[in-house]
C-alpha cells in the first residue's frame, strides 16, 4: 500500500512541477508568458479588492507574483512526493492565492456567458481535482508513521491473556476460557 501511495504522490504532484519546470523555462527577463497573462487579472482582481474592502494592494511586478507561484509549486510538488505535510500545504496556498486571479468569474454578471463558462472551469478545477486531492493528502501525510492506539477491547483481551498466561505458570487452576 505505500508503493502504491508514493506512486498516486508522484503522479499527482507530477502536475505542479511541470508546470513549474514549463514556467521557469519560459521565464525570461519580464516574467514570460504566464506574467503577460496574469497581469490584467491581476489588476482587476486588485481593484476589485479594493473596492470592497478599501484596501489598496501595494504595486509591484507582476514577474515576482509568477516567480513565487513557480517557487510554491516546485517545492511544494518535491516535499509532496517525499510525503510532508508542508509540500500539500504549500500547494493549498498556492492555490488560494492563484485561484482567485485565474478565475475570474465575480467580474461578470450571472447572466453573461462568460461567469458560466468561468464558474464552471473553477469548480471542476478546484473542487474535483487539485484542491481536493491536496486536502484529501494532508491528513494521509499526517498519519504515515503514526502507530494506531489499541481500542478498549484489544487492552482488555491482552490483560485477560495476560492474567490466563500467569495463572498457567504458577500451575493454578484457573478457567481461562
Amino acid at each position: 500500500m505505500a508503493f502504491v501511495s508514493f506512486v498516486g504522490r508522484v503522479l499527482f504532484a507530477s502536475v505542479f512541477i511541470l508546470s513549474a519546470w514549463q514556467e521557469f523555462n519560459e521565464f525570461g527577463v519580464d516574467g514570460g508568458p504566464a506574467a503577460k497573462t496574469l497581469k490584467p487579472k491581476f489588476n482587476v482582481f486588485s481593484k476589485t479588492v479594493s473596492s470592497h474592502t478599501g484596501v489598496q494592494a501595494p504595486e509591484f511586478d507582476i514577474k515576482y507574483l509568477v516567480a513565487a507561484a513557480v517557487a510554491f509549486k516546485g517545492v511544494g510538488g518535491i516535499f509532496f512526493i517525499f510525503g510532508s505535510s508542508i509540500g500539500a500545504y504549500l500547494l493549498v496556498l498556492h492555490q488560494l492565492i492563484v485561484t482567485p486571479i485565474l478565475y475570474d468569474f465575480y467580474n461578470y454578471d450571472t447572466e453573461k456567458k462568460e461567469f458560466g463558462i468561468l464558474f464552471t472551469k473553477f469548480s471542476q478545477f478546484e473542487k474535483d481535482s487539485v484542491s481536493g486531492g491536496i486536502q484529501v493528502s494532508i491528513p494521509v501525510v499526517n498519519l504515515q508513521g503514526v502507530k494506531k492506539n489499541p481500542t478498549t477491547k484489544s487492552v482488555l483481551y491482552n490483560s485477560y491473556v495476560d492474567q490466563c498466561s500467569a495463572a498457567a505458570a504458577k500451575m493454578e487452576r484457573y478457567s481461562c476460557l
